[in-house]
Order: C-alpha cells, then structure tokens, then sequence
C-alpha cells in the first residue's frame, strides 16, 4: 500500500498541538499542501512557520460555522482545491457526575466536539464531489461507548460518531470516504489538565495496557486511515485504545 500524499491538498483543524500539530509535521516532509487552523494564532502559525512544505495558517474557531467556512475556501484561495480534511479540533471537559453537568457544559461540547464536525463537513465535502475525497473525524473511545463522570464529552463525542457514519454513507457513492479515529487518553496538552488533576493514574488503570496512548501511535493509525490506496474503507471509527473496546 502507498502513503504517499505528495501534491494532496490537506486541512487541518486544531494544528497548533498535539495529533494536529505532530500530523502536519508527519506529512509536510511528504509533500502535502496543509491548510491549518487553530484557535491559537501563534501557535498555528509557528507550526506552518516550522514545516518544510507549503502551510498556510489561519485563526479558526470550529465552533463558529462561518469560521469554518473561511478556512475550507482558503484550500481553493491558496491551492485549488481540497483532497483530504481532518476534523481534529476539540475540548475536554473536566470529570464530574451526570447530575451536576450544566447546559453551558453540555453546549461548549457540543459546540466544539460535535457541531465543528458538521460544519466541517457540510464546506468540505462540496469540494470532493467532483473527484473525491477522503475525511477523518477526531472522535474518541468514548464515543463508541459509556464514560461515567464524563456524560457531555462522552455525549458529543457520540454524535462526532453519528456524523461521521450518516455522511460515509450520504456520499459514498461519490467517492467521499468519511471515517473518524476513536482513541483512549493520550498524552497530549488536552489531556495534561486532567493528570495535573491526578487523574492520570485512573487513566492509566482503565487501559488493559496499563498505560496511556502515545501521540505517534495515534498519528500513525490516522496516516493509515487517510493514504490515499486505502480507497475502499469508509463509515469506519477505528478504536485505538489499548484494548479498552475489548471488554
């Protein structure tokens, strides 16, 4: 099978760290032409500035769906085209029981983790009709089942996976594969929060690994998702968790 993304035009949503950022810096040296969007404007653009290849930088806010917008027409603006997206950009939430999560909880979820795939989406896939395309959605574990003390990141994450398959299936005839990646914690920044909090060894604790992901194993699974001869694969969301979806 080949990886090779020489020449393809990728987007990126939360670029400036963790799979996003180490995902542009894996397929820069390969050829891709990255758009990269990020809430963090410095950050985002000292990963374009640090890449090898072509990237462009923008300030996007996924949650805000003519944000969105912009940064999917800047893959036309700057390189013509779109050939693969990935809806990466997200939030944690802190651990708490159903009974005390608020609706501005549920909402900041929602907003990010779940409505920032639709919108997505709906401006890339307009884009692949015409000679296809491929989309990788940012789900989680907790997306493929139950996560007690975490309802409305576990909720939205549900949906994450929902969007993902309903669209696979919506456009597969076209040639748009939309799959999504499900992975257990992982240490990233999003997740630092939650070890600072001495979560991290109930974490540790959940994987039959004992351990949590490394970003380079994620990112790995993610390159493989994505290589354009994987051509045939599509409304799959790909647990990579250490054995957690075993149980």
């Amino acid at each position: 099978m080949t990886m090779s993304f020489e020449n393809k035009v990728i987007l990126i949503t939360g670029a400036a760290s963790g799979f996003g950022k180490l995902l542009a810096e894996t397929l820069s040296p390969q050829g891709a032409k990255l758009i990269l969007g990020d809430l963090n404007e410095a950050g985002v653009k000292a990963v374009a500035d640090s890449l090898p290849g072509e990237a462009v930088a923008m300030v996007c806010n996924v949650a805000v769906e003519e944000e969105v917008k912009a940064l999917v027409e800047a893959s036309v603006t700057h390189f013509g085209g779109l050939d693969i997206a990935v809806n990466n950009a997200g939030i944690s939430s802190p651990p708490k029981s159903l009974l005390e999560i608020t609706e501005k909880e549920m909402d900041i979820n929602f907003a990010v983790n779940a409505k920032s795939i639709l919108f997505g989406m709906k401006y890339q896939i307009p884009l692949m009709l015409e000679n296809g395309g491929n989309i990788l959605n940012v789900a989680s574990a907790a997306g493929m089942g139950g996560a007690p003390k975490l309802a409305h990141y576990c909720a939205a994450k549900h949906a994450a996976v929902g969007l993902t398959k309903t669209a696979a299936l919506e456009f597969a005839r076209q040639n748009v594969r939309v799959n999504a990646i499900c992975p257990y914690f992982t240490q990233t920044p999003m997740v630092d929060g939650a070890r600072a909090a001495g979560m991290g060894e109930i974490m540790e604790k959940g994987s039959p690994m004992k351990r949590l992901g490394e970003p380079e194993e994620i990112v790995s699974m993610m390159m493989s998702i994505m290589m354009p001869s994987n051509s045939y694969m599509t409304g799959q969301c790909i647990n990579v968790d250490g054995g957690v979806s075993a149980f």
